[in-house]
C-alpha cells in the first residue's frame, strides 16, 4: 500500500469517528441516547466498510503484484522451458544420430563377419580354433565334412573328442601357443596304397588382449603328392631313357661281335660243311675226333650258354631302347576286350604255375564290357602290356611264402570298363601284394625283387613308358601286403585322342 492510500484511510477513519462523536454530543445537547447509539453503530459501520475497502484495495494490489510476478515468472519459465527443450532436441538428435552409427556400424561388423565366415568357411581347408586347453572355438565347413558335426555339435567341446582322429597331440599344441612359433608338419600319411592320403598341417599360435589359443589347419594334399610322384616318375623314365638309349648303342656292338663269334665257332666246327673236313685234312686233323673232344669237354655246351646269354642281353638292350624311341609305331584303332580275349588265349603256357603239386593254373575272371568303344594305338604294344601284368602275377604267386593250407586259391581278375570318357583295364590278382616301399619303386627300371638272374626289373618300365608315352594313358597300382595287387590302366577313347591330337597341331601350327 503507498502513501496515497494510507492518506485516504485515515480520512475515512476521522470521519467515521466524527460522525460516532457528533451525534452523541447533540444527544448530550438534547438527551437523546437512542439515536446516538444508531450514530455510533452507523460509525462503526463506517469505519468497518473503510478498513474493509483499505483490505481489499490492499489484497487487489497485491493480487496484482503476484500476477505480475506470476507473469515474470511464466515468461522466465517459457524460456527456460524453450531452451531446456532446444537443448533436449539436440541432445535427442545427437543420441539418434549416435544410435544410428551404432546401427550402421553394427551391421557393417556383422556383414564383415558373415563375409569372413563365408571367406573361412569357402576355403577346403580344414580350420579349428581352439583354446590353451583344447576347447574348440571355431569350426568351418571342411571340418564339418571331414568329422560329420556341424559346428554346433563342435563347438566347446574338447578337441580330443569331436576330431580323435587329429594327427597331432595336446602337448604339441599347448607347446606351440606357449612358444608363439608356428608348428608345421608337412606329408603326413594316412593309410597305405591308392587308399594313402597325404595331409600338410599347420598350428598357428594367436596371442592377443581377449584371444589367447590356436588356429589349427589342415590340407589335404593327396592329389598334389600323386601329381609329383608321376613328376619325379617321368622325370626318372626321361633321365633313364636317355641313359639307355646311350648304354644300349654302347653295349650293342661288342654283344653282336659275341654273337656272331659264337655262330662262326658253331659253324666252323660243324660236321655238316665240307669246307671243314677239306681244310682238317690239309692240316691233318681228324675233325670227327676234335668235335667229339669238344662234345665230351662241353665246349658246344659253352658255346650256347655264351649264345643264350648274349641273345637274352640283346633282349635286355632292346627293351632299353623302348625309353628312347618315340611313337613311331603305326596307331590305329582297336577294340580293347578283343585284345585281352586274345592275349588269353596267346598266354596258355604263361600262365601255368609251378608248385608241388605239379603244373597248374590260376583261375582266369574276366568282367569285359561288350559295348567298349575302340581305342587308339598299338594293339601289340597293349597286348605286351597285358602279357607282363600277367607273367608278373603268375611270378607273384610262385613266390609266395605262405602256407598253401592257409592261402586261397590263385585268382587273376581282368576287368575293361567305361569310365568318365575313358577305357579302363584291370589285372587283379590275390597273392602276397607288395610293401609300401616295393610299390614306389615298381616302376622304374631295373628294379627288381627277383633274385639275380631271373628278372631285369624292365617289365614294368616299359609297360609304364608304352602306357604313358605311346598312348597318353595312365597305369596305377594299388597293392597291400598279403591282400594282393591291383594294376589300372587308363586309355583314351578313339574320338578323345583325335581330337586331342587335332588340337595339339592346330596349337603347334599356330605357334609356327
Amino acid at each position: 500500500m503507498n502513501a496515497c492510500q494510507l492518506k485516504h484511510g485515515f480520512r475515512f477513519l476521522w470521519l467515521g469517528l466524527w460522525l460516532v462523536w457528533s451525534p452523541a454530543v447533540w444527544a448530550q445537547e438534547e438527551a437523546a441516547w437512542p439515536a446516538a447509539l444508531l450514530w455510533a453503530v452507523i460509525g462503526l459501520l463506517l469505519m468497518f466498510q473503510t478498513l474493509l475497502i483499505i483490505g481489499l484495495q490492499r489484497s487487489r494490489l497485491n493480487n496484482k503484484r503476484a500476477r505480475n510476478a506470476l507473469r515474470q515468472n511464466k515468461v522466465e519459465l517459457e524460456a527456460r522451458i524453450a531452451e531446456r527443450t532446444e537443448s533436449l532436441n539436440q541432445t535427442n538428435q545427437q543420441l539418434q544420430d549416435e544410435v544410428a552409427h551404432h546401427q550402421a556400424t553394427e551391421i557393417l561388423l556383422r556383414e564383415t563377419q558373415d563375409y569372413l565366415h563365408s571367406i573361412i568357411n569357402a576355403m577346403p581347408s580344414v580350420l579349428i580354433g581352439v583354446t590353451p586347453d583344447g576347447t574348440v572355438t571355431h569350426w568351418n565347413s571342411a571340418a564339418e565334412l571331414e568329422t560329420g558335426l556341424n559346428p554346433e555339435q563342435a563347438l566347446g567341446r574338447p578337441l580330443t573328442e569331436v576330431y580323435p582322429a587329429l594327427p597331432i597331440s595336446m602337448e604339441t599344441i599347448t607347446r606351440t601357443i606357449e612358444s608363439g612359433v608356428p608348428f608345421v608338419n608337412e606329408n603326413i600319411q594316412e593309410g597305405q596304397g591308392s587308399n594313402a592320403r597325404y595331409t600338410d598341417l599347420s598350428i598357428y599360435p594367436l596371442i592377443a588382449v581377449q584371444a589367447i589359443g590356436a588356429v589349427i589347419r589342415l590340407d589335404d594334399i593327396t592329389m598334389r603328392v600323386r601329381i609329383e610322384n608321376m613328376m619325379i616318375q617321368n622325370e626318372k623314365m626321361m633321365s633313364l631313357g636317355e641313359l639307355a638309349a646311350g648304354m644300349a648303342h654302347e653295349i650293342n656292338n661288342p654283344l653282336s661281335t659275341v654273337l656272331h663269334g659264337v655262330q662262326n665257332i658253331q659253324r666252323r666246327t660243324s660236321l655238316e660243311l665240307q669246307q671243314n673236313h677239306k681244310v682238317a685234312q690239309e692240316l691233318g686233323v681228324d675233325l670227327e675226333q676234335l668235335h667229339q673232344y669238344l662234345n665230351k669237354r662241353r665246349v658246344f655246351h659253352f658255346l650256347e650258354d655264351i649264345r643264350e646269354a648274349g641273345e637274352r642281353s640283346m633282349h635286355i638292350v632292346s627293351n632299353m631302347l623302348e625309353f628312347s624311341r618315340g611313337n613311331n609305331r603305326a596307331h590305329e584303332q582297336f577294340d580293347l576286350v578283343r585284345i585281352v580275349q586274345h592275349t588269353l588265349e596267346l598266354s596258355d603256357n604263361t600262365l601255368n604255375l609251378q608248385s608241388s603239386q605239379g603244373h597248374r593254373r590260376p583261375d582266369i575272371i574276366t568282367e569285359l564290357a561288350p559295348d567298349l568303344p575302340p581305342v587308339v594305338g598299338s594293339a601289340a604294344e597293349i597286348q605286351q602290356v597285358i602279357l607282363n601284368l600277367l607273367r608278373n602275377a603268375v611270378q607273384a604267386f610262385q613266390s609266395d611264402e605262405r602256407d598253401e593250407a592257409q592261402s586261397t586259391a590263385p585268382v587273376i581278375h581282368l576287368r575293361a570298363y567305361l569310365e568318365r570318357g575313358a577305357a579302363v583295364l584291370q589285372i587283379e590278382d590275390n597273392g602276397p601284394g607288395m610293401s609300401e616301399d616295393v610299390r614306389r619303386h615298381i616302376f622304374e627300371p631295373f628294379f627288381t625283387t627277383k633274385e639275380v638272374g631271373q628278372g631285369t626289373g624292365l617289365g614294368l618300365s616299359v609297360s609304364y613308358f608304352i602306357i604313358t608315352e605311346h598312348h597318353s594313358g595312365t597305369i596305377e597300382v594299388d597293392s597291400m601286403p598279403d591282400e594282393g595287387t591291383c594294376f589300372t590302366i587308363r586309355l583314351p577313347l578313339a574320338d578323345r585322342t583325335e581330337h586331342h591330337r587335332t588340337s595339339h597341331s592346330l596349337s603347334s601350327g599356330s605357334s609356327l
